[in-house]
């Protein structure tokens, strides 16, 4: 990028506008808070807690770094501007990660929707790109249960999504996601129109949602796919049915059907947080203009192989046209898309 003073001007504008935003004196204590609390004797005592503190103290640190950095390249001599902008870029995006739970961990939930086998092979699909995305985005990921479809695909999934903003960068991808192609499961090769559902839930640690166990329907089944060398001989897996609000979770990974259960009440404690979060907030997202449920209404995206190739969001209107580059999970351009105009519209 040529230097110019305009250039440099505005460049060094943005830079202040976003750590205005960021708060970064706040930034440099809550570091100064965590490392002390990692040089308590007794932190690893619970592995949880400290983990948690030493995953803040990265995220932290990275974006002091990332500060540090451009404040000391707008300070030489000769500066990399194109350099310098692609990193406010990075840090103008960090910005739009002040939600409650943004910054943590997110369970995904994918179930096939109308389209027989074509959708349980879509609902896979999907599975592989958040997988995909997820290794991008160096998190880790942990598939709680997975039912396989009938003669291809499953026709539900759910992962445990930990890393830094797993949640901020997934939570928007809540809802339907329509595949059209030509059927390689019909004789005919017709076209063929396919749905799945997308949940994303965080991961909620400190909950005061009380849940009585009549309000519980506790099922076991024959675990399959993931879970250890015991899979397909004990009855391990674990449904959870919340009977008010009907929500169901499953959990088959553990080898126990107690860690299974212990792990399934976990999550479904997580989603009627949210739940009643959202109510709470109803009022809010009506004054807005939209509803955010994931439900079977709400079309998010379209990915079409035939008659012609293409990704769109429809909230958006972003567009990719090689479906296949998205589908191997480069889907960060949707993602930061819609969380820079839903900022706008706020």
């Amino acid at each position: 990028m040529k230097e110019s003073p305009e250039i440099k001007s505005e460049i060094e504008k943005k830079f202040e506008e976003i750590k205005s935003g960021l708060d970064i004196d706040a930034k440099r204590s809550e570091k100064q808070e965590l490392e002390a609390k990692l040089n308590s004797p007794d932190i690893w005592k619970d592995r949880p807690k400290a983990d948690k503190i030493v995953r803040d103290l990265k995220a932290v640190t990275s974006d002091l770094e990332l500060v540090d950095d451009i404040d000391s390249q707008l300070s030489n001599k000769n500066p990399d501007y194109s350099k310098i902008k692609a990193e406010i870029d990075q840090l103008e995006t960090k910005t739009l990660f002040s939600g409650k739970y943004d910054a943590g961990n997110a369970y995904l939930s994918i179930s096939a929707g109308t389209g027989g086998t074509d959708a349980q092979d879509w609902a896979e699909i999907l599975l592989r790109m958040y997988l995909r995305f997820a290794e991008k985005m160096n998190w880790k990921t942990q598939i709680l249960s997975k039912i396989a479809g009938g003669e291809a695909g499953i026709k539900n999934a759910q992962v445990y999504i930990f890393g830094n903003l797993a949640y901020g960068y997934l939570k928007n991808e809540a809802g339907v996601h329509r595949l059209v192609r030509r059927s390689p499961f019909n004789a005919n090769n017709l076209r063929q129109t396919s749905f799945a559902l997308v949940e994303v839930t965080p991961e909620i640690e400190k909950s005061n949602v009380e849940i009585k166990e009549d309000d519980l329907k506790i099922d076991t089944f024959r675990s399959s796919g993931h879970g250890g060398q015991s899979v397909n001989t004990t009855d391990s897996a674990v449904r959870v049915t919340h009977l008010p609000t009907k929500i169901s979770v499953s959990c088959q990974n553990e080898r126990s059907q107690l860690q299974n259960k212990e792990t399934a009440l976990k999550i479904l404690k997580s989603k009627l947080t949210q739940v009643e979060e959202e109510k709470r907030g109803a009022e809010l997202e009506a004054a807005r203009g939209e509803i955010k449920a994931a439900k079977w209404g709400n079309q998010i995206r379209s990915y079409v192989f035939d008659p012609y190739k293409l990704v769109k969001d429809h909230r958006t209107d972003h567009k990719e046209k090689d479906v296949g580059k998205v589908l191997d999970g480069n889907i960060e351009d949707f993602i930061v898309k819609y969380l820079k105009v839903n900022k706008k519209g706020k």
